[in-house]
């Protein structure tokens, strides 16, 4: 783990802090993980988007639609533990190889009720395939903490766990935007499961091939050479006396349920009051891409100036507004404008704190592996979507069909407006604790800051060398 590049021949440098390196091949690490966690993704929310028409091509009720979505819920938590395990134990290149051929076994096994004739029952076989694909889940949204901190400079974390983290909102993306435009008749469904398992052959062979070590030779940074110092349970032990962290996983994880139960119920909500699919398609692509644009924006002012806990505080108190919005418009007719500017604001101030909140998770909670840490505030997230995406689903009564509906057969027409209230209320709750509740100190910038002074203190001005330099 240790480096010797800028060191001069006797040069009094500790060991473990000599020679910090950030490789090249780190991008191409990135890059494999991003296309995994996109296309997972993608066959997450594949269904949602066209739900009538894979209801009606099925002979499927509603409740069976929701739970191709809801078993990511469900699977991910009891896998979640697992993953985390696999990660911080076995090491990050097996745990992504092994999440992108259950990523890809997935894709296939749901598209054979469309391949094979005769099968009896399809939905077992949807159904079978999305777990799978949710089995990958949780190794890999877990991955992108631990990438930036073990291959990626100080300077450079943040805007890499941003960069792994929205790929997974732009296969939501393209799920909106792919589902309803391939699918305009049920003989369609087919080649949209096809289109699907190609983006995840690709990131299976990707990873297998390309992807060639855990941990790079030399750390990037003081930071990742103390990476995962404490062990497996010794690291949930510190965790769950972590008061700030406990704040920060039911707060932040009520929001990536709050998030993921609209991305998934969007279509089913807005057919109700005469939207089309298409349209919903388009408030789910306009709620990614804004999404994306403020992650960007606010990732690189991050990395500038290290203010997670404002950036993230702001960002939730702004979304929880914008939601209290969308449950007041989305019970309207013919507000399409309004809609799309809500979903839009949604997506920049409330998809955009999740690369931030990763990176604030790993800060508060040094030097705990950043997988655990990371991986229990999805767990956590996923829980709370299951029981919210349950509970909205319950309470949403059904209603006489109405004239203006877009609800295709199959698909009962249901009365949203306490739901909807429901979900603003509760992100409300969730940023008013997170506001009030959630104080830290940063603790592994002030490692790293001790680290920095113990090398000028031992080390004589002449020798000091530039600690970064990429290598192939």
């Amino acid at each position: 783990m240790e480096g010797t590049a800028g060191d001069s021949p006797g040069a009094p440098v500790p060991g473990a802090l000599r020679g910090h390196r950030a490789y090249a091949r780190r991008w191409v690490f990135l890059l494999v993980l991003s296309l995994l966690s996109c296309s997972n993704a993608t066959l997450w929310l594949s269904f949602a988007p066209v739900a009538d028409t894979i209801a009606q091509h099925f002979l499927l009720s509603t409740e069976q639609i929701n739970w191709l979505s809801l078993v990511y819920f469900v699977v991910s938590i009891p896998s979640g533990v697992v993953a985390i395990w696999v990660l911080d134990s076995v090491g990050l290149r097996w745990a992504i190889v092994l999440g992108a051929w259950l990523n890809f076994a997935g894709s296939v096994l749901r598209a054979l009720p469309c391949m094979v004739v005769g099968i009896q029952d399809p939905f077992a076989f949807l159904m079978g395939g999305q777990s799978l694909c949710a089995l990958a889940q949780p190794l890999i949204i877990f991955s992108p903490a631990k990438l930036a901190a073990l291959w990626f400079p100080e300077h450079q974390r943040a805007t890499a766990n941003m960069i792994g983290t929205m790929s997974n909102p732009l296969g939501v993306l393209a799920a909106n935007v792919l589902s309803p435009a391939l699918v305009k008749k049920e003989d369609d469904i087919a080649l949209m499961m096809g289109i699907y398992i190609i983006p995840a052959g690709l990131a299976c062979l990707l990873a297998s091939m390309c992807l060639w070590e855990s941990v790079p030779p030399t750390p990037p940074s003081a930071g990742a050479a103390c990476s995962t110092s404490e062990t497996f349970l010794d690291g949930l032990k510190l965790l769950a006396r972590n008061k700030a962290y406990v704040i920060l996983a039911v707060c932040f994880g009520g929001g990536v349920g709050i998030f993921s139960s609209f991305s998934a119920l969007l279509e089913q909500v807005l057919c109700v009051n005469g939207y089309s699919d298409e349209f919903a398609g388009l408030c789910g692509a306009l709620f990614i891409v804004f999404g994306v644009l403020g992650a960007l924006v606010l990732g690189l002012y991050v990395d500038r100036t290290k203010r997670f806990t404002e950036a993230v505080k702001v960002g939730f108190c702004l979304a929880s507004v914008v939601c209290v919005a969308f449950a007041l418009v989305s019970q309207l007719r013919g507000q399409t404008i309004a809609l799309a500017a809500i979903c839009s604001l949604l997506g920049f101030f409330g998809f955009s704190v999740a690369p931030i909140a990763m990176e604030l998770v790993v800060e508060c909670t040094f030097p705990v592996g950043e997988a655990a840490a990371a991986g229990l505030v999805f767990v956590m997230g996923q829980a709370q979507g299951a029981l919210i995406m349950v509970l909205l689903t319950a309470l949403a009564v059904r209603r006489a069909e109405p004239s203006f509906s877009t609800c295709r057969e199959g698909q009962d027409p249901l009365d949203w407006k306490v739901p909807m209230l429901l979900m603003a209320g509760l992100s409300t709750v969730f940023s008013c604790c997170l506001v009030l509740s959630f104080h830290t100190p940063y603790r592994r910038l002030q490692a790293e800051a001790r680290a920095g002074r113990s090398i000028q203190d031992q080390c004589p001005e002449a020798d000091r060398a530039p600690l970064l330099a990429d290598r192939p």
